[in-house]
């Protein structure tokens, strides 16, 4: 008989049932991982106890077989390494399996061995029994054993080798509670990707470290200073990079008349002297901003900190050309000339007198802001400039002082004649050096306006000169006008040309005249006059030529010297009616005579027309023994009239 048709044999409730109850709770113990779980439960361990074990002894032999079965695969398979936990599991469940193979085979041997039995459950029972005890000493073997493990120095791996499993009955309801349902893994290449993306992440992210910490003392790709490269330089090197082109400095200097000259930095024991600046511009570098050093270029210009000897530049400057004694030229100022009919402006010299003190002072500003080239000529303060420029207000106010000069015209008129004053002679009135620089000179300028004046009166004035003149009674005599006539007044005449003059004045004009006559020219007694022949003791008035007034008159006793009426041309000072007329005054207080008269005329300081009526006649030969202490005696009558008609400053023409 087959071993499943013995079992087909048996019916429900039988062996079978048991062996699936016994591997159940085995499954159990296996989900547990081996750790402190039993195989059996409290039923079993109490029949255990109680049971009556003689009916095991025939199974004796069997578990001593097994045991030394177990222990021959235990020297096949000695435990040389330690697994992870992972593999561990992985072996003890092919372990566990292979052992419930044995068992169910030996679970078959003897099912055939109770073939012949009558009483088949009873014995199945029994091996049952007898399967849960040797299960339960297992257990105990493998919780020794993991007991052990526990202790040992390093975490427990367990071994590789494959251990034998007891299978325990268990119903299908408590299987499917056990089933733990297996998740699906995730795409390969999604993982693969997920981890390469890690890795460059991790290596970008690392690179971009590394490169920060490098640019922790280091300047930016594209950084300059003062014109130097400085990608990927420290600051000390930046500053040896400075240095050197400090070594290598030189100024160029440019100066008046002379030819460049070069000072350089060895000359003056010229070096750089780091102050810190390019570590501040380091510091404010952001290191993990360096990738920005590779889009953008950034400049700095920093004062370069450098020193030299100032003693040695102060030779260098007296040394220079422009500050040898025989390149000094003194500056010109500037002058006012004449340029053609008008006046201009010379501009002013510069010279190339050096002021070494200056220059030095400039030459040293110059290098220590590390210039290269200085032209001394146009620095300030550095040559001697000249005290008066073009832009000198009082210069350009003389200048155009002396254009109003060339610009006046003064035309004087004498009757029918003129006499122009204009630039043509005023300019030769002025002063110039023998360079054309005008000079003033107030007082020559001034004799010359007085000249030209008293040359216009020299020419044009009458008083004081003799005249040929006729009379009515036809003769034609010289009289000496000393009171009449054309007289220029030159001071105030001076003044008024120099006026003139400067501002510019254009104008025509009579001359200032302290005296006028009635006419212009040789004959200026003109046409209307009063006319006195001594001779004949008769008097005339003249208008226009004709005669509207005549009468006889008695002049002054030519018996006595002081008393005769003097000849000549005279005018009329004033008229008054009436009025007292006296003599000299005499020391006592008194006068020589006081005389009361209706009208009176004068026109010779004293000697005038007035009524004379204490005279027996007029005319003839009365003046030679009865004449007057000089006046012109007139009846009352024609006193009265010519009183009524003369005009003052009317020529009086006194004639023997």
């Amino acid at each position: 008989m087959s071993k499943d048709e013995k079992r087909t044999q048996r019916g429900p409730g039988g062996f079978e049932d048991k062996i699936d109850a016994a591997m159940a709770d085995l499954e159990v113990d296996l989900d547990d991982e081996f750790h402190g779980a039993d195989f059996f439960d409290e039923e079993d361990t109490q029949s255990s106890e109680d049971g009556d074990f003689d009916s095991w002894d025939d199974t004796d032999e069997a578990d001593d077989q097994e045991d030394s079965a177990e222990e021959d695969y235990e020297e096949e398979y000695p435990e040389e390494e330690e697994y992870d936990s992972e593999y561990s599991d992985e072996f003890e469940e092919e372990s566990e399996a292979d052992d419930d193979e044995e068992e169910s085979e030996e679970f078959d041997e003897e099912d055939d061995s109770y073939d012949d039995e009558s009483d088949v459950p009873q014995e199945r029972e029994l091996q049952v029994e007898e399967f849960s005890t040797r299960s339960g000493r297992k257990r105990s073997r493998r919780e020794k054993k993991e007991s052990t493990q526990k202790q040992s120095a390093r975490p427990a791996s367990r071994s590789a080798r494959p251990t034998k499993i007891a299978y325990v009955p268990i119903s299908e309801e408590e299987l499917d509670e056990k089933i733990v349902p297996i998740q699906k893994k995730k795409h390969k290449g999604l993982k693969v990707t997920g981890i390469i993306a890690a890795i460059l992440a991790v290596t970008a992210g690392c690179a971009y470290g590394a490169v920060t910490y490098y640019y922790a003392d280091r300047f930016f790709e594209g950084t300059y200073i003062n014109g130097i490269d400085c990608s990927n330089k420290t600051a000390y090197e930046v500053e040896q990079a400075i240095a050197s082109t400090v070594e290598a400095y030189s100024i160029e200097v440019t100066s008046r008349n002379q030819d460049p000259q070069t000072i350089s930095g060895s000359q003056i024991g010229y070096q750089y002297m780091s102050d810190g600046e390019v570590l501040n511009l380091l510091k404010q570098q952001k290191p993990y901003e360096w990738v920005r050093g590779f889009m953008e270029t950034r400049s700095y210009n920093t004062q370069e900190n450098v020193t030299f000897d100032k003693t040695l530049l102060q030779n260098e400057v007296k040394a220079l050309n422009c500050a040898q004694p025989e390149n000094q030229v003194e500056p010109e100022n500037a002058y006012v000339a004449m340029n053609g009919d008008e006046f201009t402006i010379v501009p002013e010299t510069e010279g190339s007198k050096l002021k070494v003190k200056e220059a030095y002072k400039a030459l040293d500003a110059a290098i220590s802001g590390s210039q290269t080239s200085i032209d001394l000529g146009s620095t300030p303060d550095v040559y001697a400039v000249a005290a008066v420029t073009s832009e000198d207000s009082t210069l350009q106010a003389t200048r155009d002082a002396y254009n109003n000069y060339t610009k006046a015209s003064i035309t004087y008129t004498f009757g029918d004649q003129t006499v122009t004053l204009d630039g043509s002679t005023l300019k030769n009135w002025l002063q110039f050096d023998e360079k054309g620089q005008l000079v003033q000179d107030d007082a020559s300028f001034t004799q010359h306006v007085k000249d030209f004046v008293a040359q216009l009166a020299s020419e044009h004035n009458t008083v004081g000169t003799t005249r040929s003149f006729n009379t009515t009674s036809g003769r034609t005599v010289s009289v000496y006008g000393s009171a009449y006539g054309w007289k220029i007044d030159q001071d105030a005449e001076a003044a008024q040309l120099t006026e003139e003059i400067r501002t510019g004045t254009q104008t025509t004009r009579e001359p200032v005249y302290s005296m006028r006559a009635n006419a212009y020219g040789y004959n200026d007694i003109g046409s209307t006059y009063i006319e006195v022949d001594l001779s004949s003791q008769h008097m005339y008035y003249y208008q226009g030529g004709s005669i509207i007034f005549d009468s006889d008159i008695v002049s002054g006793d030519i018996r006595y010297d002081d008393r005769a009426t003097p000849p000549g041309i005279f005018t009329l000072y004033y008229k008054k009616s009436p009025d007292v007329l006296r003599g000299a005054k005499k020391p006592d207080g008194t006068y020589e005579y006081e005389t009361s008269v209706t009208y009176w005329m004068p026109f010779n300081g004293g000697i005038g027309f007035h009524d004379a009526t204490w005279q027996a006649y007029f005319g003839g030969d009365r003046y030679t023994y009865a004449g007057s202490h000089g006046c012109i005696n007139m009846p009352l009558d024609a006193a009265a009239t010519l009183y009524s008609i003369i005009d003052t400053n009317v020529p009086i023409v006194c004639f023997y």
